[in-house]
């Protein structure tokens, strides 16, 4: 008996299951256990004509050619694994990768763009350097900045995209998805699902058409890694595919096998960072010396909060936790997007999207909580209330966000207010 036989149907299994055989189903009827990595940066072909033929049919439909691949430039079969398993975990019927995130999302403007579709819809905030992408016209692209509410009123003739980030970088704002589909009609929704990942949230369900990662962050996993992808239906793959090849912006097949072991401990590596995540927003929502803490209804590992003492104190002041950008990593991060990850965003911009300048971001990986309260506690020491307040830990159970606040915004947490000014 052929022992992939006994595998479930893909149809029937588990996100978990999901994410620890997705892309891996041929191996064991190759004799093989882990994925190999081709390194090939182009294939023999004794068929001239028939490599035309296949190359033809690529150029009309941007579909993966048949039989062995043809120039590393065109697709290559170890990326292939973790499009094919990316597309399993959100549920759409493809995924596309590229060397960055921002790659991913250029690709997907210039698709759009190619066809007369220029103009943008966008909500604030979005990763800054989305931001600045859009904003700037750099790709020829004109963009709407607008509240979820007035997306239909929004577009165009020419509109050719909806962008959004739901929880958003990096006020981890949250955002009825399948409301904003629905008042984009016919034009595509892409949603950034960078924080959320497949493990909480599954964009393509609510009526996304595109959903963007930068890969470098949760899919990877462990800081050793960049690259984007963008999961969405065959068609829309096709066109990607395309303007990957004229463009490009093509993923390392080293950085593909990376991304393909990533995903197998996803499911854990998020459950597990999201629940000190938790814990630690409950203690920063009690602490004296926090003005603010942010963290969303669906949970992820992410917490912004803001101080009321001088951020940049903070980030000078931790020992375990490592003050850099980016997020996702079995370590935690931390950054004061103002100076960094927002920093290209315009200042009115950056404000008037919650980004305020004592706004911090914490990225929460995998060590124990106690660890990383005791490195928070001492950085947050110079801020106000510094030496006046003992913490004591709010009860197992209770809740860091605010229940009554709309279900379309993040949930923003008023931390206690010191009885007394230093």
């Amino acid at each position: 008996m052929d022992p992939t036989s006994l595998y479930l149907s893909p149809a029937r299994r588990a996100l978990d299951t999901e994410a620890v055989h997705a892309g891996r189903d041929d191996l064991a009827r190759q004799g093989l256990h882990a994925p190999p990595i081709d390194l090939s940066t182009t294939y023999p072909s004794y068929d001239s004509r028939g490599e035309a033929a296949r190359i033809d049919a690529f150029a009309t439909t941007g579909a993966e050619p048949d039989g062995p691949p043809v120039y590393g430039r065109l697709g290559n079969p170890t990326v292939a694994r973790f499009e094919t398993a990316l597309a399993r975990l959100e549920g759409t019927d493809s995924a596309v990768a590229f060397a960055s995130g921002m790659a991913a999302l250029t690709a997907v403007l210039l698709a759009r763009a190619s066809t007369g579709l220029r103009h943008v819809v966008a909500v604030r905030p979005l990763y800054g350097c989305s931001d600045h992408l859009l904003t700037a016209g750099l790709l020829g692209s004109e963009v709407t900045w607008t509240d979820p509410a007035g997306i239909a009123d929004a577009l165009r003739p020419d509109t050719g995209l909806v962008v959004v980030e739901s929880p958003a970088n990096p006020t981890l704002a949250e955002l009825d998805l399948r409301a904003i589909a629905h008042s984009c009609g016919s034009v595509p929704l892409l949603a950034d699902n960078t924080f959320a990942t497949p493990v909480l949230q599954r964009p393509a369900e609510h009526g996304a058409r595109l959903v963007l990662h930068s890969a470098t962050k949760y899919l990877g996993g462990h800081g050793d890694v960049m690259a984007g992808v963008v999961a969405c239906d065959e068609e829309f793959a096709g066109r990607l595919r395309q303007i990957r090849f004229a463009t490009g912006g093509v993923l390392h097949p080293l950085a593909g096998y990376l991304l393909l072991r990533g995903l197998a401990t996803l499911p854990i590596r998020v459950r597990a960072a999201s629940a000190t995540a938790a814990e630690l927003a409950r203690r920063l929502t009690a602490d004296p010396r926090v003005a603010h803490v942010h963290y969303p209804r669906i949970g992820g590992a992410m917490i912004a909060f803001e101080t009321y003492g001088d951020p940049h104190e903070v980030i000078a002041g931790v020992r375990l936790i490592t003050p850099a950008v980016s997020l996702g990593s079995v370590d935690s991060l931390i950054q004061h997007p103002a100076s960094i990850s927002h920093r290209v965003v315009e200042e009115t911009d950056r404000r008037g999207a919650g980004v305020s300048d004592r706004l911090l971001r914490l990225s929460v990986g995998l060590e124990d909580v106690e660890d990383l309260w005791a490195d928070l506690d001492g950085a947050l020491a110079p801020s106000r209330g510094a030496g006046l307040y003992s913490y004591a830990a709010p009860p197992r159970g209770a809740t860091s966000h605010n229940p009554s606040a709309p279900a379309n915004e993040s949930a923003t947490v008023t931390a206690l207010r010191p009885s007394r000014t230093p």
